[in-house]
């Protein structure tokens, strides 16, 4: 409504209409804000706990793989590695929070089939390809939870944005639209009960 409404009745009741909506919106918006903060909280934990497994498990890894390559050769290590068949079963969805469309990734486990000649190779190549068998599963894990963190921090950043707006420009407007009106009403109201009180003063000294 425009802040200069005329102050009629009618106007005032749209006015408070308003008013019980915007801070009806502000407390919808407010309990959003919060629901997102504490599934943000949850993924950022989550990540925390994914990436300090990551660290250990790619440590574990490297040297499993130098060792390999110390007993086995680079270049034959190599060989192996084009021969690993490449993983198409990651498959992305959305799920919604809130509104919030984040990333749903699935995996399927694939059996660990081996590629190579068994008398041929190394314990540690065995060791190398099983711990960065877990490095892919736990990175597909850590970057679903990352991405969700991510758009789940730019929801909240719009609904603070939202939130505020509501609660420092909207809801004090239609407030003061509000009181201005009923102020303007109640002041109308005297006036004419003077007016009355005077002609019906004016009606008795005739």
């Amino acid at each position: 409504m425009n802040p200069n409404t005329f102050p009629t009745k009618g106007n005032l009741i749209l006015a408070k209409s308003s008013l019980a909506l915007a801070r009806q919106g502000y407390e919808l918006m407010d309990k959003k804000r919060n629901i997102l903060i504490k599934e943000l909280m949850s993924l950022i934990d989550e990540a925390k706990g994914i990436q300090s497994e990551i660290d250990v498990t790619f440590t574990s890894a490297y040297k499993a793989l130098q060792k390999a390559n110390i007993e086995l050769g680079i270049n034959y290590v190599q060989d192996i590695a084009l021969a690993v068949p490449v993983d198409n079963s990651v498959r992305i969805k959305t799920r919604s929070i809130m509104g919030t469309e984040i990333p749903l990734v699935e995996h399927d486990e694939m059996p660990l089939n081996l590629t190579y000649a068994y008398y041929s190779t190394r314990e540690s190549l065995d060791e190398a390809r099983y711990q960065f068998e877990k490095v892919k599963k736990l990175t597909v894990k850590l970057s679903m939870v990352e991405n969700s963190a991510y758009r789940l921090a730019n929801s909240i950043k719009r609904t603070q944005k939202r939130a505020n707006a509501l609660k420092n420009i909207t809801i004090p407007r239609y407030e003061t639209l509000t009181k201005n009106i009923t102020n303007s009403l109640e002041e109308k109201d005297r006036e004419e009960f003077t007016r009355l009180k005077v002609i019906k003063r004016n009606k008795n000294g005739i």
